[in-house]
């Protein structure tokens, strides 16, 4: 029986990813954290949400709380790098969680993480994303708990990542 590896997967704790300055780590590094993982773009409609997504991360880090960006340009609506967007998320928003490289998010290349989050947490309809800052919530174990559209407020899962920070 052949069985894909994707389907040994248990967390998110298996995943390499590479931060925009090219530096590749294992998530595996946020092992008891709770984190936000979210698909940006900075020349989209939503960018407001780098500054909520910054709210958040600031009152909740200390507790144990991260939220990682990964820019997408799937919706043609990011710059041609990571670093670019890591500079721009930076310099316009006041962004310090950690950005990432450059990635898709749906289609025939979508980055490993973003395939396992949407067989985890499904969209309505459909498991693609639909649009940039589409949020998936990710307890202490690794274990992805819930997925927030891209016009739901980071803010309105205060609640949630409070839970998860205390349970």
């Amino acid at each position: 029986m052949i069985v894909k590896k994707e389907a040994l997967i248990m967390s998110i704790y298996q995943f390499q990813v590479r931060l925009a300055s090219g530096k590749e780590y294992s998530l595996e590094k946020y092992q008891g954290k709770a984190l936000m993982i979210v698909n940006t773009a900075s020349k989209c409609g939503l960018r407001g949400q780098f500054k909520e997504l910054e709210a958040l991360y600031q009152q909740y880090k200390d507790d144990g709380f991260v939220v990682l960006g990964f820019p997408s340009n799937q919706f043609h609506q990011e710059l041609t790098d990571g670093q670019q967007a890591k500079e721009s998320c930076q310099l316009n928003y006041g962004v310090t969680f950690p950005i990432h490289e450059l990635i898709a998010v749906n289609g025939t290349d979508t980055d490993p993480l973003f395939t396992y989050l949407k067989e985890q947490q499904p969209g309505v309809l459909t498991k693609d994303i639909k649009w940039n800052f589409t949020k998936f919530l990710v307890d202490k174990t690794g274990t992805v708990v819930n997925r927030y559209g891209p016009k739901t407020s980071p803010l309105e899962a205060a609640p949630m990542i409070e839970k998860l920070l205390h349970d």
